[in-house]
Formats: C-alpha cells, structure tokens, sequence
C-alpha cells in the first residue's frame, strides 16, 4: 500500500476551459478517502488524473512519494474499479479476474491462489465458472472489485461503482465495500456523488464543487463544523437549514423571532449579510438539549411521516425550518408551537463568499 499526495493539480481544456482549480490532497497510506460532489463538479476527472488515464495541466501527483506524472496507467501500480463492471462477457469470473494476470505474464499457480483467495473474501469463490450474464448486479460488481484485488496494487480507486444498482443493493455493498476496506487495509480512493455513500465509508471527505475542494475533512468534521454553505447544504438528508438572518448587536433575528446569540457565534466583525444554519435534528419540541436551547414562536406548515420519525416544517414568519420529530407527531398545519433550537448546533455563515464564520 502507498500513501498518495497532490499538490497543486489542476486540469484545463484547450487552456483555457479550467475544470480543476489547483488541488492539494494528502491520503495517508492505507486511509479510506472519498471524493463526494455534485455532476461535473470535477471528482472523477481528478480520479483519472491519479489513475493516469487523463493528463495532468499542472502539479503533480505522487503515489508512494513518487511523481508519476509521466507515468502510464500500468505503470502506476493502482487498481480501478467502474461504475459500468468492464466485464468480457464471454469470460467466465475466474478468467475474468485472471486476465490482468495473465497480460503481465503471473504463473499459472500464482493466478490460481489469488484469484480463489479474493473470490472467497467476496464470497464468489461458488461462482466462478459462470458468465457475466448470468449474475446480479452486485454479483458483477464483486467480479470487478475482485479483479482489482488480485493485482495487489499499491492504491485502489473506485469511480461511482454503485451508480448501477438499486438502492437495497448499494446499501449492502457499501457495507462489503467497507468489511473489504477493515480486512484489507488498502489505500482505497473512492468517488460518488451520494453524501450517505461518502459519510459512512470514509475516513475523510473531500468536498468539491466546480472543480475546487470546498472541504477535506473526517465526516464529522463535515457534517458538525462544514467549512461552507455548499458544504453544509450538500451533506445531510434533509440538509441544513440555511435561512437569512440579521444582526443587532448580539442578537439574531431570523424570520419573525429574534433571540440572543450564543457566546462566540456572532464574530467581532460581522460582514453585511450573513445566513444561519442549524440541522433539523437540532431542533424539536421541547428543551432537551443539555448544552442550552433558544425557544422560538413557530407555526406547523407540513409534516412528512417517514415511519421511524417525521420531518416537520414551522414557519417563522416568511422563514421556514424543517425539524425532525417523533413519529407520532400530529399537529395539524397553521398550529401554533414553541420550537427549540440548540444553542451547540447554530451556524452562520458570510452570505457573499460562503464561508463559514467560526
């Protein structure tokens, strides 16, 4: 396994279409990092970039503390795994999973061994004298993934490899995908535009929108202390509530209620305009929060039963929050309710730039 850095890669077309805007990364050998972003944000191009499979504008890209930038794809000593399985159809799994093998000239015996040691971690080892077509595909996706295993590469890189499957299945892959990466220890480099994915796989996100990283960070860090209003919009289902606010000394007013800010959320310099945020788990009906909740005037607007909880939107005024609430919540819409917000849990954040003020 190998450590991968990148310091300062960028990406243009033409020289002029810029679509990655000087990049800085340090994956630690053996780390579980996730690229998360929305469609062409850029996260896939920087993953070919490393891969090889796409040149590099400017910077450079190290694997194991050595520039490859030159360096071809088989060169690289990295195994990918796509979103579309690549698989010969007229193969069965095991010359499937041998192939790359057998191009590089492994002995026979040696092919034998990793091949069966990576179908029985993938639990394919009762499969591989079948076809690709006559799998699920998840059964596909395993194949891939075990054909990357049996390179024994320094870096594995993963580009959206559950795009293609229904949303049962991802949530079971995502679980082997992580089992694989506990059991492995590899350097894994993963990309997907699913924040669930990029949350529970990950040892850290990076966070990228038009081609910058916006945050490169642990899911934590990303979902409690988001460096940005993208970032905090784009993590969290629902995201968080992101609303205009004003400032009046150390109060805050948002929509109709106005309430005194915690110590050291308002900074010193306050710019013009600011947006507050707070995640819907951090507000509910009643004060429960240990570290100190602020009570608003609200009015129930939709509830949005989902079985284990509800989702609750209240109006303050023109302002809308959506909370999460039990699942028995019943009141009807134009009630009126106190709402709590928890102190711990409130963002601001500068309007103009994005950037989260703290």
């Amino acid at each position: 396994m190998a450590n991968v850095e990148l310091k300062q890669v960028a990406k243009s077309y033409d020289g002029k279409t810029k679509v990655i805007h000087g990049i800085d990364l340090q994956i630690k050998d053996g780390e579980f990092v996730v690229f998360v972003g929305p469609s062409g944000c850029g996260k896939s191009t920087l993953l070919r970039m490393i891969a090889g499979l796409e040149t590099i504008s400017s910077g450079d890209v190290l694997i194991g503390g050595k520039r490859v930038n030159d360096e071809p794809p088989r060169n690289r000593d990295i195994a990918m795994v796509f979103q579309d399985y690549a698989l010969y159809p007229h193969k069965s799994l095991y010359d499937n999973m041998a192939f790359g093998l057998r191009i590089r000239g492994t002995d026979e015996a040696e092919i034998r061994r990793r091949v069966m040691d990576a179908a029985k971690l993938l639990r394919i080892d009762h499969m591989l004298e079948r076809k690709p077509g006559a799998l699920s595909g998840g059964q596909r996706q395993r194949v891939a993934i075990g054909r990357a295993i049996v390179r024994q590469p320094k870096v594995f890189l993963f580009d959206e490899p559950l795009s293609n499957l229904d949303a049962q299945l991802r949530g079971e892959m995502r679980t082997e995908i992580k089992k694989l990466h506990q059991r492995l220890g590899a350097t894994i480099i993963y990309v997907t535009h699913d924040q669930v994915e990029a949350m529970t796989l990950a040892d850290r996100i990076a966070v990228l929108s038009a081609g910058n990283k916006m945050q490169y960070a642990t899911p934590y860090d990303i979902y409690n202390m988001p460096a940005a209003v993208f970032v905090a919009g784009f993590t969290g289902s629902p995201a968080m509530n992101l609303v205009a606010c004003g400032v009046q000394g150390q109060r805050l007013t948002v929509g109709s209620a106005s309430f005194d800010a915690p110590t050291g959320l308002i900074p010193v310099a306050p710019p013009k305009s600011m947006s507050f945020g707070i995640r819907p788990e951090n507000i509910s009906l009643s004060p429960t929060s240990t570290l100190g909740t602020v009570e608003l005037p609200a009015k129930v607007v939709l509830s949005e039963p989902l079985g284990a909880e509800t989702l609750v939107t209240f109006s303050l005024g023109e302002v809308e929050l959506v909370a999460r609430c039990a699942a028995s919540f019943n009141l009807l819409p134009g009630t009126a309710v106190p709402i709590y917000l928890s102190k711990a849990h409130m963002h601001l954040f500068d309007s103009q730039t994005g950037a989260a003020l703290h």
